[in-house]
């Protein structure tokens, strides 16, 4: 039975505090960013993925201190300890549920979250035309420090820009053309890394010479390169398997370093010495020193995914003792409780510990999962004590 309560508010709150997390924060900030319906509906199935290594130990959390609540504020508690049960007895429902959820969420994050990530980078970006469109609803304009073009629109109709006007400028940051035409249209040309703009009735201005109305005209745009630019992907966005490859050919790349280094050292450079020695070996320590900085975001990704699914065990077994002794049967008396230690101490530690180790001040292992220690150490220490009590 309480097992089957658990299930049943664990479930609830998961979708409430998913949908919450969706609505609050990041359907509000794509529409801000003029991304339309359509397109918000179209990534949110791969945003819900990437929330669940915090949503559900949270959620844990929530449903363990809520149940347990009852079941105090019920004096079923205490007709256990008075038939003369161990109290314990009805804790392994929670600590079965914390293992299946924990095990859940590792799997989840082994290789199905960051595929997400790719693909929802991938819908987002794939689509340079609409990307450009999208800017121009939500701003009028596209200016961009890498563009020697700029482009104004007063209004967006579709696949229309009425009022548009474009204008070219030098190194100097000089206007050397300006066309203005009553009504555009936007043609991306991957294969030239060009924006294709076809103005209609447009006026063209310019230095020296292509003055005049002209009713059809077609001014190609260069795009910057990094709009093109294939995206590499960070540790997150790596299934554990990728992790692992990456890993062993960065430790590969590190060992022919460090095997150049000795060699510069003992004078054996078997006929290819560089002409300047001194110059030659700081660029390779330069070198071994940014592939080092890389390793360390591979190792931290490697404990940050297991130590965050850990967190629903631990949470459970603070949420337990900590239900039982406030007696609450009420959903913001759980809540309230059971967000303090999340809110103010969990995930603090937890960003803390993996920014030290991302910054190489600390090995992972000892940093990033220092939240998890000091949940577990305070979760058994309360259960020892409602087990005496």
């Amino acid at each position: 039975m309480i097992l089957w309560e658990l299930i049943k508010i664990f479930v609830l709150s998961l979708v409430g505090l998913t949908g919450i997390y969706l609505l609050a924060g990041v359907v509000v900030e794509a529409t801000q960013q003029g991304l339309g319906p359509g397109k918000v509906l179209a990534i949110i199935p791969l945003l819900i993925p990437s929330s669940l290594p915090y949503t559900i130990p949270a959620t844990t959390l929530f449903a363990t201190c809520l149940v347990y609540g009852r079941l105090a504020a019920d004096n079923e508690i205490l007709a256990i300890k008075a038939a003369g049960a161990n109290v314990l007895t009805v804790v392994w429902p929670s600590v079965l549920l914390g293992i299946g959820v924990s095990s859940l969420t590792m799997a989840l994050s082994y290789d199905f979250i960051p595929l997400t990530h790719l693909w929802l980078r991938d819908k987002v970006m794939a689509d340079v035309e609409e990307f450009l469109y999208t800017m121009l609803k939500k701003d009028h304009g596209i200016s961009h420090p890498l563009l020697e073009y700029s482009l104004v629109v007063k209004d967006v109709n579709g696949r229309k820009l009425e009022h548009a006007v474009i204008k070219r400028y030098n190194k100097k940051g000089e206007i050397e053309m300006a066309i203005t035409a009553d009504e555009a249209e936007l043609e991306v040309d991957l294969p030239h890394q060009c924006l294709r703009v076809h103005l209609k009735d447009c006026n063209v201005w310019a230095q020296g010479s292509d003055h005049g109305t002209f009713p059809k005209r077609e001014e190609p745009v260069p795009l910057p390169g990094p709009l093109l630019a294939k995206y590499e992907p960070r540790p997150r966005d790596l299934t554990w398997e990728e992790l692992t490859e990456r890993k062993a050919k960065q430790n590969e790349e590190i060992k022919k370093i460090d095997y150049q280094l000795e060699r510069i050292a003992a004078g054996d450079l078997m006929g290819h010495r560089p002409d300047n020695i001194p110059k030659h070996t700081k660029q390779l320590r330069e070198y071994q020193l940014s592939l080092r900085q890389q390793m360390q975001q591979w190792d931290t990704e490697f404990q940050m995914r297991p130590a965050l699914s850990l967190g629903c065990l631990c949470f459970v077994l603070i949420g337990c003792p900590v239900g039982v002794w406030f007696s609450r049967s009420d959903y913001l008396s759980a809540f309230i409780t059971c967000f303090l230690p999340i809110v103010f101490i969990y995930y603090p530690l937890m960003l803390c510990g993996t920014n030290y180790a991302k910054d190489n001040l600390f090995h992972p292992a000892l940093t990033v999962w220092w939240a998890d220690e000091l949940m577990a150490l305070v979760g058994l220490a309360l259960t020892w004590r409602l087990q005496r009590n």
